[in-house]
């Protein structure tokens, strides 16, 4: 069975900085291309960002510049640095193995 948890939300003000973990176990597991994603109250769950197996990034358009999301393969992380914060940023954050498996989340909370 895989597992995936996530870490390192938390509140913090505008234009503060975050990091979130992800940490992905299971038997004979080997982590694949990997995502983010988050969920704002009343909304639906968007795509923030994805890097492949070697390495290749990409970040929807509204955090570019400001998240960047890397891994550590040997150690089945990936992670989300999250710098210049905005309210806007605020929603659970969920990391993501695209052959359909999730986190629980971790609440991000931005305030003015």
């Amino acid at each position: 069975q895989v597992q995936l948890v996530e870490s390192g939300g938390g509140v913090v003000q505008s234009g503060g900085s975050l990091t979130l973990s992800c940490e992905v176990s299971g038997n004979a597991y080997r982590m694949n291309a990997m995502g983010w994603y988050r969920q704002a109250p009343g909304k639906e769950r968007e795509w923030v960002a994805t890097i492949t197996t070697g390495g290749a990034t990409n970040t929807r358009e509204s955090v570019r510049g400001r998240f960047t999301i890397s891994r550590n393969s040997a150690r089945n992380r990936v992670y989300l640095q999250m710098n210049s914060l905005k309210p806007e940023d605020t929603a659970v954050y969920y990391c993501n193995d695209p052959k359909g498996f999730w986190g629980q989340g971790t609440q991000v909370t931005v305030s003015s």
